[in-house]
């Protein structure tokens, strides 16, 4: 009751904010950035928006997951590019920032509307579906069903929906209302995201909402007080969204779309989130980023030793991913052992008594760590430059990072920057012409494994920092 409480004050605050607005001039239309596939290309990342929710985008036991992430990742492998995500579930905020040229893509699941094609361009979609209803089934299974459900779309006559601000449920909604010749209250929801309303039927806190078909059979296995099969609308497109002026990036991205729809790896990718029930279990488990929020057994530890030394325990986490997939016991091929993959000569160095005990493997983790970013203080400044150059080093050692970075000055390239010095000398190490080099001092390395370390724990952090508050 407190959180509907609190969602009518949004309302009411909202309405009178409104009622303001009446009398501020119309918005005036942003005019749209002209980056396209070209200016993408030359930056090297495609820069997209998702939403934050159970199926599109969340973290389950520390691993990004989602069916508008694993489109993302494949499409951005086969262009090439590298894959920034940015999270809002503000359908407004989300076209301002695609139209300003912040992102480059919209990746959610929206609605094709004729109102909408006035703002931006939409892609292929990448499927079709339709809007239902949710509403809750009668708690007395004796109860006169036809007399307590919705089925008939004219019986929404004066009833009270909620539905996401600015989403395609509301313009639905408004012309629904024309065919039946009658009103419907349409209550606009700001910051709350479509599963938070359904939430609040399933909870009896409001009465209806409306959400696409798909969306809704998955959260049919979250909740079983929850009815869905009251269509209120004919099937629809969903689909992404570009800025007007980026043609070619639509272009391709179409041709992608078409061509993928027809691979089994989009089936799959398609079944996972929107078919196969045995995926119930990770919404409910407390290692997913929405219901419990926790990324591994380990995190209270994990929080307790980063906070000594000042870190983001995210960041951690994401090296701790990385090294073991959270596993305490975990041995490599090399000798490492434990959540951090500490070497035993490491782990006597930085006075590690049990290597196996996660919170004594975290403690010479995070102090060996500490060591090498002193050991690049005084050289690297920038903290957040400096890091690459750390976990680089935490992975392969630092005398062959500093190799590489003396590489990088012997090619007239920035021995203090990471992306495109550094680390292409580093990724090259296991070449005769580079760790034969007079200026190398530790000889050969399997470079790719820290070049791809460094890229992995990075994109991984920011997934983390997207979904999972500090």
């Amino acid at each position: 009751m407190m959180k509907f409480i609190a969602l009518l004050t949004v309302v009411l605050f909202a309405a009178s904010c409104q009622l303001k607005n009446e009398q501020v001039a119309e918005k005036q239309p942003i005019e749209s950035s002209t980056i396209d596939l070209d200016d993408i290309v030359k930056r090297g990342k495609i820069r997209v928006v998702t939403d934050y929710n159970s199926t599109n985008y969340f973290v389950y036991k520390g691993r990004p997951l989602g069916y508008q992430l694993e489109l993302l990742q494949a499409l951005s492998n086969t262009l090439g590019l590298k894959l920034e995500i940015v999270v809002s579930n503000n359908v407004e905020k989300n076209f301002d920032s695609l139209l300003k040229g912040d992102v480059d893509l919209i990746a959610t699941n929206l609605t094709i509307t004729r109102d909408r094609t006035q703002q931006v361009t939409f892609t292929e979609p990448h499927c079709v579906t339709h809007q239902v209803l949710v509403q809750q089934k009668p708690s007395d299974e004796k109860s006169n069903t036809a007399n307590s459900i919705i089925r008939n779309q004219l019986e929404l006559a004066g009833k009270t929906i909620y539905v996401q601000e600015n989403s395609a449920y509301v313009a639905r909604l408004k012309n629904l209302a024309n065919e039946i010749g009658d009103s419907i209250h349409i209550v606009e929801i700001p910051d709350y995201e479509v599963e938070q309303l359904i939430a609040l039927v399933a909870n009896g806190e409001i009465p209806y909402t409306v959400c696409d078909d798909n969306l809704a059979r998955i959260n049919l296995n979250f909740y079983d007080n929850i009815d869905i099969a009251t269509a209120v609308s004919f099937p629809q497109k969903i689909a992404w969204a570009v800025r007007p002026t980026s043609s070619d990036l639509k272009d391709v991205v179409d041709n992608w779309l078409i061509n993928f729809k027809k691979t089994n790896q989009y089936k799959r990718i398609y079944r996972k989130y929107f078919i196969n029930k045995r995926s119930t279990h990770l919404v409910n488990s407390s290692f997913h980023s929405i219901k419990g929020g926790r990324v591994s057994a380990y995190d209270a530890i994990i929080k307790e030793e980063s906070l000594k030394h000042n870190l983001d325990w995210r960041l951690v986490a994401a090296l701790i991913y990385q090294e073991s997939r959270f596993l305490p016991e975990v041995e490599s091929w090399a000798g490492a052992i434990g959540l951090m993959q500490l070497m035993p000569k490491t782990a006597e160095t930085f006075g590690v008594e049990k290597i196996t005990s996660p919170q004594d493997n975290i403690q010479g983790g995070l102090k060996f760590l500490i060591w090498l970013d002193k050991r690049f203080q005084d050289i690297i400044t920038d903290p957040d430059e400096r890091l690459k150059f750390v976990l680089a080093s935490y992975n392969v050692g630092p005398g062959h990072v500093e190799d590489a970075m003396r590489l990088a000055e012997k090619n007239n390239k920035n021995p203090h920057i990471w992306d495109d010095n550094v680390d292409y000398y580093l990724l090259n190490k296991s070449k005769p012409s580079f760790y034969n080099d007079p200026v190398v001092k530790f000889g050969y390395c399997r470079g790719e494994e820290p070049y791809h370390y460094v890229n992995d724990i990075l994109e991984r952090y920011t997934h983390y920092k997207n979904v999972i508050n500090d």
